[in-house]
């Protein structure tokens, strides 16, 4: 546990600092380098011994996408590129997938376990879109306040981080009955509750941070309430990953903490589901 502290000690101020004071580009660079870490780790749910191949390919797919879209071509008279969109949907429906494939584990994981392919396509499903809805988040309204989209995406962080904290104290004080025993035997519908209730508390002090209008205050919360339930549904596919690897973490690169995508495996969902709401319902 100290060495967890330590950890997270560390890392929560430079992630932070990064998403508050980065250039936008340079914000790019540093999504880049966590996308291509969540990669490297990725390809050992593909195979248990991992080649370069599939980091070059996760890079090669990312390094496509920031030629076909550079920054000064995110945004277009006040509208995201259309192929982020495309990459956003693409994120919704493969979440949705990801719920089936969680629901019906382990009797879903017969028509992938064995084949590289379709678990590389799902690793981009989940990181591809994961990197285009920070920069899309963190570039709202960016020539006008500089720290407005950074404050939408640390929004997200605190709502996830509430949903986990609170679901792991109530699951620990009253949990009882498993949520998903097959792919994630510690969590708890007792505890899941929990998280969502303490994640909206977060969510009202949001709405007033945010001067949410009236009028927009009910599809806020909702929008809200959504990104909490799928971030659980992000952690739970990484588990179930996991599980499939053989793995406890998807890495020892961070003490205490495991790998990258264990810190960052509810981000992977809620990150693009809150920006879809966003961007067609907020913005």
């Amino acid at each position: 546990m100290q060495q967890r502290i330590i950890t997270a000690l560390i890392l929560a101020p430079l992630t932070i600092a990064g998403i508050f004071f980065l250039p936008l580009k340079f914000f790019m660079l540093f999504g880049a380098a966590i996308y291509l870490l969540s990669s490297k780790e990725w390809a050992g749910f593909v195979s248990k011994t991992p080649s370069g191949l599939t980091l070059f390919i996760f890079g090669l797919l990312l390094g496509g996408t920031l030629l076909l879209i550079p920054a000064e071509q995110i945004w277009s008279a006040g509208k995201v590129n259309g192929y982020i969109i495309y990459a956003l949907f693409a994120a919704a429906l493969w979440w949705c997938l990801s719920l089936l494939m969680v629901i019906s584990y382990p009797k879903s994981a017969k028509l992938w376990h064995k084949n590289k392919l379709i678990k590389s396509v799902f690793g981009l499903l989940t990181l591809v879109p994961l990197f285009w809805a920070m920069v899309v988040l963190r570039s709202v309204n960016i020539e006008h306040d500089f720290y407005f989209g950074a404050e939408l995406l640390m929004y997200v962080c605190f709502l996830v981080w509430a949903a986990d904290i609170g679901a792991y104290f109530c699951g620990k004080k009253f949990g009882k009955r498993k949520l998903a025993a097959k792919v994630s035997p510690g969590k708890t519908i007792e505890g899941f509750l929990g998280g969502i209730m303490s994640a909206m508390l977060v969510a009202m002090l949001g709405s007033a941070f945010f001067v949410i209008p009236t009028d927009q205050m009910a599809i806020f919360l909702v929008g809200s309430l959504v990104t909490i339930m799928v971030s659980t549904l992000g952690d739970l596919s990484e588990s179930l990953f996991k599980r499939e690897a053989g793995v406890k973490d998807s890495s020892n690169l961070l003490p205490g903490h495991g790998g990258i995508l264990d810190r960052i495996d509810s981000l992977t969902a809620a990150v693009p589901i809150f920006t879809l709401i966003y961007l067609f319902w907020l913005s």
